[in-house]
């Protein structure tokens, strides 16, 4: 286990010297084999939904070279077993059908912001995190643990602007976090369709993204587009309205309907050349 891989909060508990294969530095902390079903998840753990396939995937390893890494865990008021770091291993372990595994048990509890922050690390290093847990975790380090941006990128090795962008990430409307959650979009979709207040346009943008799998360079556009001419005219009625989100559903842009007393307009909003292009040829011109 190499010290870049332990984290900064990790390295301090376990002593910086303990990244060795023997953990020695600390007396206090043991390495040992423990029975695999003795281990509590750590209740403090920021991930929510673990991959079936990269599970299976990383339990084909264990099966033939066993756990690498040791599992870090503490004891708790009973003398039993919580998981500080190695949830994916753990479970993993578990599908290969291993009886025991090598942990290390630290000599100092740590406190519940220094679980969530190392279970944090230990994810964001190996990318396990969806963009909404990482910011969920982020923002329970910030206000349950009272730390503040510039504290939680130092602690999990991120650029500040990095933490701040993923933060705001949770102003998203419900649907945009489902979508993001599932990987249906990117964190880079999601921040372009941030510049959407309005619901509707938010959804409407959401859904031609998706069904058009759009770039987020397109998706920059779309929202161009749906946020201009902020001031159009009130439509005149509900099935003009229903019509027209219809419409801008189907086209991915904004669409404007003008009802006069007899017949009336239909205007369609673009972007650029390119968006026009889009446009057109979606029409059959």
């Amino acid at each position: 286990m190499s010290r870049a891989g332990l984290g900064r909060g990790l390295a301090a508990l376990i002593g910086e010297d303990a990244r060795e294969s023997g953990f020695g530095a600390r007396p206090q902390d043991q390495l040992q084999r423990v029975p695999v079903e003795s281990i509590r998840p750590n209740p403090e753990q920021p991930r929510d939904h673990f991959e079936p396939a990269a599970l299976e995937e990383l339990a084909a390893s264990i099966r033939v070279h066993g756990v690498l890494s040791p599992l870090v865990v503490r004891r708790d008021a009973t003398g039993g077993l919580v998981l500080v770091a190695g949830e994916r291993r753990l479970r993993a372990s578990r599908l290969a059908g291993l009886a025991d595994v090598p942990v290390i048990v630290l000599g100092r509890v740590p406190n519940t912001g220094e679980q969530l922050e190392l279970a944090l690390i230990e994810n964001l290093q190996r990318e396990d995190l969806d963009p909404v847990e990482a910011a969920l975790g982020y923002r329970r380090l910030i206000q349950q643990h009272h730390h503040t941006q510039d504290s939680v990128a130092q602690r999990v090795g991120k650029d500040r602007t990095t933490v701040a962008n993923a933060l705001r990430l949770l102003k998203l409307p419900e649907v945009g976090l489902d979508a993001l959650r599932a990987r249906r979009i990117s964190a880079g979709h999601a921040r372009a369709l941030l510049g959407l207040e309005d619901g509707e346009l938010f959804r409407t943008a959401l859904d031609t993204v998706i069904e058009r799998d759009l770039s987020v360079r397109a998706t920059e556009a779309l929202v161009r587009t749906l946020r201009r001419t902020p001031g159009a005219p009130r439509r005149p009625d509900r099935a003009l309205v229903r019509l027209g989100d219809q419409l801008a559903r189907h086209l991915g842009a904004r669409v404007s309907l003008h009802a006069r007393r007899r017949g009336g307009r239909i205007v369609i909003d673009y972007a650029d050349h390119e968006d026009l292009s889009r446009l057109t040829a979606l029409l059959g011109v």
